[in-house]
């Protein structure tokens, strides 16, 4: 009983799932520090006994981490084909898990093997998914490490200019972190770069620095291809002597790694392993062979069998490696397109990400001049223009305002496609929220002599929790759309439930009209972007195409389908489904007011005193003019420092500031503020995309936010709701 539980007791401990992680932790570290030392036969043999525990374990994490040491392994031991293999295997199983960590690390040693291949852009295309990764994790030391590899990269092509740049960024890091060996190297490779650009004075000086951090932390390969790197500067500028001199250190040095690699050598100690193996195997079969003979008709027939079985196993070796021939170059061929696969899916991605950077940048571009656009047609129509003029500063304002739409359209499909559209559940009214947007489209319909129906299914409850501000902007687009497209007509919305488990209720939402009607050859694509009818269609009533493409994007978030049924000359219907769930919660009320309903006289505006932070002189003008108009006093300033020195300097009841501008930004000056400051109104006047930077404007210290360009109505009401929040909170204190 004592043995059994005993046995049991070494079974569980085994089995115990932190002591395995350790056995593995140790196998994986005793196979880095025998890497270290050269002893590349003890690494392999701990990876092996790391990756058994693993798979039995099915340690996914460990197994990708193990596959990408064994896989650098095979790259030092020149077996760069079985490292693609390697390095393949860890991928597959890093990409599952979402270890971004050693997802970076693998492909930065894929990008080491296609270095040594001479595969030059196959590398860089590695390096730089290896590069996306540690910028993610914020893994510096990492990052400083692939930057350096990049730029040896560029110089191997020969694009010293490019190499150049990309090595002073890795130098930054190291510096910066203080990573002494990736410092050292990058040292000595800008010394290799200047000398090729004929700046011998900097090769020396970047050259010789990069020695001394080898020098002090032992870094033998480092200072060996140091020395050649000096030997080369000097005999460029023709002192041979010291050029032998260094020349002889490298060669001292490298013979010295050479040796030490060729000793320890993997293949060597594997020879010797398998044939030790061998002879044992041989010793034993020659026991039995002994013990055979003293029976000897069991000996006759041991040998008959043997022959038999010999020759059946040569035939059957024969076709097991013809046939593993095959196996592997299919596998090789499969390993190499799977990692073309996944570098292609790297580079789509990054482009992807480059090109959402792209639309960010060049919105708020946009959205700068249109500030002045809008904000000049709003102020010249308001200075009594000639009749003559009236018409065409009307078409300037409608121009600007279709142009912010077209950008705002753009914008949201970017952020759509990018995975970037969050859903902010919270407690509506479903029937009150769609009689608001049948009264907000109304005067629009009426333009058009359309009547628009409103049907809310009566055993329908009214209560839901779900994304409200979307599916706005869902029902709003089809709404709209259908008043574009119907003259002298009818609009019906309907919402009726068509399934319901426990409280979530899939509602069906339709929204038809008796328009012009949409051909079948163009319903196939009517929710792709910039789709529309026709050009004609586009001319006569204008429109981005971008609408449907929206609604299609943002139903998809929702988990939700849409269709669309139409007759050309009988109208059109389209019909979404999506999940809502049910709540005995009223509406969430929202206790702060965005706009001012008071009336403005029983405002004082005496004493009011606005300081304006803007660096464009025309977006200056635009609202010093608006603020008179206001009847407010405002001093300007161009830049954050000044700001904040004339803040401290006068008592101001509102700050308008700027984003971008030169010297420190709006954020920095806001949080400077702040430290001495913590009630000043200040709001941000910004061109940026206002829900991808949300979190900053909050952990910065701004009030409230005021997006350019804005409506000057908005804008008014905004300024007189806080100057009547900051006079209540007076006469209260």
């Amino acid at each position: 009983m004592l043995f059994s539980l005993s046995v049991s007791s070494q079974k569980t401990i085994d089995e115990d799932p932190e002591i395995q992680q350790n056995n593995i932790n140790y196998r994986i570290e005793q196979a880095q520090v025998e890497l270290e030392k050269y002893n590349y036969y003890d690494a392999q043999k701990h990876l092996d006994e790391a990756l058994k525990l693993a798979e039995k374990s099915d340690n996914k994490r460990s197994i990708g981490i193990i596959y990408a040491i064994k896989g650098k392994l095979q790259l030092i031991i020149e077996e760069e084909d079985n490292a693609i293999k390697s390095l393949n295997k860890a991928i597959e199983m890093q990409r599952i898990i979402n270890d971004n960590k050693n997802l970076g690390k693998s492909y930065k040693i894929f990008g080491d093997v296609y270095l040594t291949k001479k595969d030059y852009y196959q590398a860089l295309d590695s390096y730089k998914a290896a590069k996306s990764k540690f910028q993610e994790e914020g893994l510096n030391e990492d990052l400083a490490e692939v930057l350096l590899c990049e730029g040896k990269t560029y110089m191997s092509l020969k694009n010293y200019g490019k190499a150049r740049d990309i090595i002073e960024q890795a130098l930054a890091q190291a510096r910066k972190g203080d990573y002494k060996k990736t410092q050292s190297d990058a040292l000595i490779n800008h010394g290799t770069i200047y000398n090729k650009l004929g700046d011998f004075e900097k090769a020396l000086t970047f050259a010789n620095e990069g020695l001394e951090i080898a020098k002090e932390n032992n870094f033998k390969n480092i200072l060996s291809k140091g020395f050649l790197v000096v030997s080369n500067i000097y005999k460029a500028v023709q002192d041979f002597r010291r050029s032998r001199e260094y020349l002889f250190k490298h060669l001292k040095l490298s013979d010295s790694i050479r040796t030490l690699t060729r000793v320890n050598s993997s293949k060597d100690q594997e020879t010797q392993y398998l044939l030790n193996e061998a002879n044992e195997k041989i010793n034993e079969a020659q026991l039995n062979l002994e013990k055979a003979e003293d029976d000897k008709n069991l000996g006759t027939l041991i040998s008959i069998l043997s022959v038999a079985l010999i020759t059946i196993l040569s035939l059957l070796t024969l076709s097991l490696y013809k046939n593993n021939n095959i196996r592997l170059k299919t596998n090789n061929m499969l390993h190499k397109k799977n990692g073309e696969l996944i570098i292609a899916k790297e580079k789509a991605e990054l482009a992807s990400k480059t090109k959402a950077n792209f639309l960010s940048t060049v919105t708020h571009e946009l959205r700068t001049p249109l500030y002045a656009v809008t904000g000049l047609s709003n102020m010249l129509l308001d200075e009594n223009p000639r009749p003559e003029q009236i018409q065409h500063l009307k078409s300037l304002k409608f121009s600007g305002d279709y142009l912010l739409t077209f950008i705002n359209d753009i914008l949201q499909i970017n952020k759509i496609e990018a995975n970037k559209v969050d859903i902010e559940p919270e407690s509506f009214n479903l029937k009150k929220k769609i009689n608001n947007i049948v009264l907000a489209l109304n005067n629009s319909a009426q333009d058009n002599n359309i009547k628009i129906h409103f049907e809310y299914d009566s055993d329908l409850p009214e209560n839901f929790i779900a994304d409200q501000l979307k599916i706005s902007q869902i029902l709003i687009n089809l709404i709209g759309n259908s008043i574009k497209f119907t003259k002298d007509g009818d609009i019906w919305i309907r919402v009726y439930k068509i399934e319901e488990k426990s409280n979530v209720y899939t509602l069906r939402f339709e929204v038809e009209d008796n328009g012009i009607g949409i051909s079948q050859e163009k319903q196939d694509n009517m929710f792709e972007s910039f789709s529309q009818g026709s050009i004609q269609i586009n001319r006569k009533y204008g429109g981005t195409g971008l609408g449907l493409s929206i609604v299609k994007g943002l139903i998809d978030i929702l988990k939700g389908k849409i269709y669309v049924r139409s007759e050309l000359e009988k109208g059109t219907t389209f019909y979404f489904e999506i999940p809502l769930e049910y709540t005995s919660v009223e509406e969430t009320k929202e206790n702060k007011l965005a706009y001012f309903d008071g009336d403005v006289s029983e405002l004082d505006l005496t004493n009011v005193k606005i300081l304006v932070v803007e660096d464009n002189k025309i977006n200056q003008m635009i609202t010093k003019k608006i603020l008179t108009k206001m009847s407010l006093k405002c001093d300007i300033v161009d830049n954050g420092e000044e700001a904040v020195e004339m803040i401290k300097a006068n008592k101001y009841d509102i700050i308008l500031m700027d984003i971008h501008m030169p010297g420190i930004s709006g954020m920095e000056a806001t949080k400077r503020v702040r430290a001495f400051d913590k009630e000043l109104t200040i709001f941000a006047l910004t061109a940026v995309t206002i829900e991808d930077k949300m979190h900053e404007f909050d952990e910065a210290g701004f009030t409230d936010i005021i997006p350019k360009p804005f409506k000057q109505e908005e804008f008014e009401k905004k300024l007189y709701n806080a100057l009547a929040t900051n006079n209540d909170q007076s006469a209260t204190a």
